[in-house]
């Protein structure tokens, strides 16, 4: 069971992870070698993502790519109704939810076995606008620069949340 982030604190695995209350993180992940996501793994895992979107995290924006997975999202408030709460749910187990729950999926519709993700995530703090803005316009642009699509309006495994310019801005911006 993982414990809510209530104060900054710094974690380490193979990689550094620094949590803080309140903070909005550029997270990505990818699949295991030798693995891909087919389409319909890659709506799996898009489900996933959105699955607790509004209820343990804020997702910005996020792409399900063949190979891995960006996204940029804030945790939330454990009680959303007292905005006084400080704890956080912590982004580790938000992305172990999603991660187990869609490599389960994914080997299911691929009667596939074993680990579909590599064990960790690289996840970073966004510090200041200029940062989360180019994190976003790399998410949406990235299955373009990919070659997977020729706009970001036309890969339908890319979420921007509230966003009406989500394939103009990144066009734009590579």
């Amino acid at each position: 069971m993982s414990r809510p982030v209530e104060e900054f604190r710094i974690t380490r695995r193979n990689l550094p992870h620094w949590r803080a209350p309140g903070a909005t993180y550029f997270v990505t992940w990818r699949v295991r070698r030798g693995r891909l996501l087919a389409e319909t793994g890659r709506t799996v895992v898009l489900n996933a993502l959105r699955f607790w979107d509004g209820r343990k995290w804020a997702i910005y924006s996020c792409v399900v790519m063949p190979d891995h997975v960006h996204a940029l999202v804030r945790p939330l408030p454990l009680d959303l109704g007292d905005p006084l709460v400080s704890a956080c749910h912590d982004l580790s187990a938000i992305t172990q939810s999603a991660k187990g729950f869609s490599a389960r999926e994914v080997n299911k519709l691929e009667s596939a076995r074993g680990a579909l993700w590599q064990d960790e995530c690289y996840d970073r703090i966004m510090r200041d606008d200029h940062e989360f803005n180019e994190a976003w316009a790399y998410i949406v642009a990235n299955p373009v620069k990919a070659q997977l699509c020729e706009s970001p309006k036309d890969y339908q495994w890319l979420y921007c949340a509230g966003r009406a310019d989500c394939g103009r801005k990144a066009a734009q911006a590579f």
